[in-house]
């Protein structure tokens, strides 16, 4: 059986591979890049769950194959939870990832350490033969008042995950996903995974 990750992101759809691959040995893990038919789906949805189970439909029907999509962000307790689905294009449509913190961090100019608080969400739909099945993560820490580290992606430079005081740009990928959000929900769909032997 074929399983499609709903992504073009090659970072993304490596480390999705790598904690899939083994559930069974007859899955064959595909992506986006081998359906050129497929086109990409607009992120609209008021919630993460609405925004992956989308995509994961879609894919689905597309490629009549099951589908995995996942959508996840940054929600800021002092700025009720912005920047939430719209983590990705915070300062903009077309911006990118030094854009999107540095507006962050002029938000947030000004606030206190005690209520710098904030979590990463991730959901991870996955939709077999019409079934739809979540799987959620979540990571919490505090934002910085300015970026550290080189590694990661996103917020991670001025993110601090609970309990740490360096931030997720400042530790390896092994550190990282062991307790980052996408590693969670990623776990919880294995589970479901080896469970239900459905791949």
């Amino acid at each position: 059986m074929n399983i499609v990750l709903a992504t073009r992101n090659k970072k993304k759809a490596e480390e999705m591979s790598r904690i899939l691959a083994g559930t069974r040995a007859t899955s064959q893990i595909l992506t986006l890049d081998d359906f050129p038919e497929c086109q990409d789906v607009k992120e609209d949805g008021d919630t993460f769950e609405a925004n992956a189970v989308k995509k994961a439909v879609y894919i689905s029907k597309c490629t009549n194959a099951t589908a995995i999509a996942d959508d996840s962000g940054l929600e800021v307790d002092a700025l009720n939870g912005a920047p939430g689905v719209f983590s990705a294009r915070y300062a903009g449509e077309s911006a990118d990832d030094e854009a999107n913190m540095r507006k962050l961090l002029n938000e947030m100019k000004g606030v206190p350490y005690e209520k710098r608080s904030a979590r990463f969400v991730c959901c991870i739909a996955m939709v077999s033969e019409g079934e739809v099945k979540t799987f959620f993560g979540y990571v919490a820490g505090r934002i910085g008042t300015e970026p550290r580290g080189r590694k990661g992606f996103g917020y991670d430079p001025v993110f601090y995950p609970e309990g740490c005081d360096r931030t997720f740009a400042e530790m390896s990928n092994a550190e990282k996903n062991a307790i980052s959000h996408r590693g969670k929900a990623i776990r919880e769909l294995q589970k479901y995974v080896s469970l239900k032997e459905i791949l």
